[in-house]
């Protein structure tokens, strides 16, 4: 259960999160949505995937992000000739001159950081891209035998590039399950690049004040865990990821026709997880629908897998999200085994 101290942290952390956006926006015009679902996902302690075409500053984004944090910040760019180790780091040998005694001395990658920037993932082939699943997933890496504890708190924030596939390696769908979220960096609108104009081509120069340091974030999302959420609304969660899943008698026609592959269960997660960071970073103490809405997309657009029938009518994980999102009704209804249980659908005609 959450106690006063808590309460009292939920508050700091709504606080932080507008110091913090206050911050970015030195640097960052527009893109608010793309700000918040980095830090909700950063607070939940889940990592990014940031698609966008180039020139969106992704990366500006997220250096931003690490320097307002006061977090330790390293960037990769993918190449295909990258190697593993030129990630996680390698053993050299060492020998004391005095002693002429030699032994293997591990030397740190730049995966020993708090925030990594994995620039253009799905540049380098997979072995590579692979040397990050164990870091993601355990924070440590494994050398020679040899296990390698990563800072805490620790997170990989990967851009990839919609529009140029020539030469590229797309990430298998089991490291892309990695990801808490993707998230779709757009065009700003016309206001927002005049203004990215006026601040880009004058002399002009911006310092970022560090709001959090590693250990108070670490802290603060011990926090969100604790927020709590009614039965009813993580059956919500639940309801949106299993509809995904084209084998189930409930899945509603139009993902039975468009879906191959539906969500797992680390979609269900990501969705409670999601929805606690954004209503703490938003000053609530409980979780509602809407928190749920607000994340499905970035949680579920890249565990959704289409089939051929899809790519010919064109429609996109996206649509096959907002559409059972617009299905899917945040109204219980009695369940006649007992308890309560949320509407699958709000008319038999709905969709």
């Amino acid at each position: 259960m959450i106690d006063e101290s808590d309460l009292a942290a939920v508050a700091r952390l709504h606080e932080a999160y507008q110091t913090i956006t206050g911050e970015l926006s030195k640097v960052i015009v527009g893109q608010k949505d793309v700000l918040e679902e980095l830090l909700i996902a950063l607070f939940a302690r889940g990592h990014c995937l940031l698609v966008g075409v180039p020139g969106l500053a992704k990366t500006l984004m997220i250096r931003s992000l690490a320097d307002s944090l006061a977090l330790q910040f390293n960037r990769i760019q993918f190449t295909p000739d990258l190697m593993p180790s030129d990630i996680t780091g390698t053993e050299v040998i060492q020998e004391d001159r005095s002693t002429g005694y030699r032994e293997l001395r591990f030397i740190h990658g730049p995966v020993f950081a708090n925030v990594i920037l994995a620039d253009e993932i799905n540049r380098t082939p997979p072995k590579t891209q692979a040397a990050l699943l164990e870091a993601m997933q355990e924070h440590q890496v494994t050398i020679g035998g040899q296990k390698h504890t990563l800072p805490e708190p620790f997170f990989v924030l990967a851009t990839q590039n919609p529009i140029e596939q020539e030469g590229t390696y797309p990430l298998p769908e089991a490291q892309l399950d990695r990801f808490m979220f993707m998230v779709m960096v757009d065009y700003p609108s016309e206001d927002d690049e005049l203004e990215i104009v006026r601040r880009t081509t004058a002399d002009i120069e911006t310092q970022l004040t560090p709001t959090l340091n590693a250990d108070q974030i670490v802290s603060l999302g011990r926090i969100v865990r604790k927020v709590p959420i009614a039965d009813h609304v993580a059956r919500y969660a639940l309801r949106l990821a299993r509809l995904t899943r084209r084998d189930k008698p409930e899945s509603p026609d139009f993902v039975k026709e468009y879906v191959q592959w539906g969500a797992g269960p680390r979609a269900s997660q990501y969705l409670v997880l999601g929805a606690k960071a954004r209503a703490v970073l938003r000053g609530r103490y409980a979780v509602e629908h809407q928190d749920i809405r607000a994340v499905a997309l970035p949680v579920l657009r890249h565990r959704l897998k289409t089939n051929f029938a899809a790519e010919a009518e064109g429609v996109t994980p996206d649509q096959i999200v907002r559409r059972l999102l617009d299905l899917v009704s945040d109204e219980p209804e009695t369940n006649p085994h007992g308890g309560k249980l949320p509407q699958v659908f709000r008319s038999a005609d709905a969709g």
